[in-house]
């Protein structure tokens, strides 16, 4: 196949297949995306009990690989999910015991963006960053 100088990346249809993360515990970070965020867990191609996927409905997937290793969190590196109940999202938060903050930390608050957006971030578990907002995309 030839490409030319007019070949751009968008020519390639590209959409969000999964993202990859390390957990000590399996079961619980299974628990955790199950149980929070509603997660389906999904075959995982036959890739061992050490590897557990997770589907959301739209199809896109979370894997989920146990070690040991330790992995560097910062909330500038996160995983973001969108929801038109926010405000009833972060009553389940807080019914479930999981502390929430805006970006700069502020406990059980809300991020207002310039575009109108409201975020929230948690973490799981293994202190992974995770945002959840309100964006209509």
């Amino acid at each position: 196949m030839l490409f030319s100088a007019t070949t751009a990346s968008k020519d390639f249809n590209f959409r969000k297949d999964h993202d990859t993360i390390r957990v000590k515990d399996l079961k619980t970070s299974v628990d955790f995306y199950g149980s929070i965020l509603g997660l389906e867990q999904i075959s995982n191609g036959g890739l061992g009990d050490h590897i557990k996927w997770l589907q959301l409905n739209n199809g896109v997937q979370l894997h989920l690989v146990e070690s040991e290793e330790v992995v560097e969190k910062n909330k500038g590196v996160h995983t973001a999910f969108n929801t038109d109940k926010l405000s009833e999202f972060m009553e389940f938060l807080r019914f479930k015991n999981i502390p929430f903050e805006n970006w700069k930390g502020e406990k059980n608050t809300i991020t207002n963006r310039p575009d109108g957006v409201k975020q929230i971030y948690f973490q799981d578990p293994d202190g992974y960053w995770i945002e959840v907002n309100d964006s209509k995309i």
